[in-house]
């Protein structure tokens, strides 16, 4: 009778465990979701209105502010690292491929916005998540690149790292200046990275 309990206690907690797994990214999401719109200051009770939660389990899974903007930050590189190779088997080109990627990327640098406030205080922390945005997302615009330029739609000579530079820098400031397209640019940037018979 006892190896029998014991058993369901084992099937359990893999359960438990998946369903915590998903109840934090519903947070996280949210979270995302309510930082886009209102920044990271908002407050906690719309993000625990937005995943359909009392502020109490927000403040049981992240203690602070601090903890629950990491986490966001962590989330998304991890949605954006994954969805590189899944556009690239969805069946579109290449190239489109990645733009709709550098498209979720810009969505991704919006809800950044405040971070570098947040932890201005720690500042190891800060290199620590920054170390971890380019390890992450790096690899992941140069597999679509590659794979663009391998399909021959693309130059051969575009570097990760600077057009994810060139992507953040467009993107500096769009919220201060209503007049100011940021998503219209990089589209203009990722459309000049054709080659020239396409």
């Amino acid at each position: 009778m006892n190896d029998r309990d014991e058993g369901g206690a084992e099937r359990a907690a893999p359960r438990k465990r998946a369903d915590a797994r998903r109840n934090e990214r519903t947070l996280l999401d949210a979270a995302a979701a309510v930082f886009v719109t209102s920044g990271v200051e908002a407050p906690v009770r719309d993000i625990a209105a937005r995943a359909g939660v009392g502020v109490a389990t927000i403040y049981r899974h992240f203690p602070t502010r601090a903890d629950l903007i990491i986490a966001v930050y962590r989330h998304q590189v991890e949605a954006c690292a994954e969805a590189a190779p899944t556009l690239l088997a969805s069946g579109v080109t290449p190239h489109a491929a990645l733009r709709r990627w550098i498209n979720l990327f810009v969505d991704f640098l919006v809800t950044k916005h405040g971070l570098a406030a947040v932890l201005q205080s720690d500042d190891a922390g800060f290199d620590t998540l920054h170390a971890y945005f380019l390890d992450r997302l790096v690899p992941a615009c140069a597999q679509l690149l590659e794979a663009a330029a391998a399909a021959g739609e693309i130059r051969s000579d575009v570097d990760a790292y600077e057009l994810m530079r060139g992507v953040g820098n467009l993107c500096i400031g769009a919220d201060n200046d209503p007049r100011y397209d940021a998503r219209r640019l990089v589209e203009l940037l990722i459309a000049g990275l054709r080659l020239p018979h396409l």
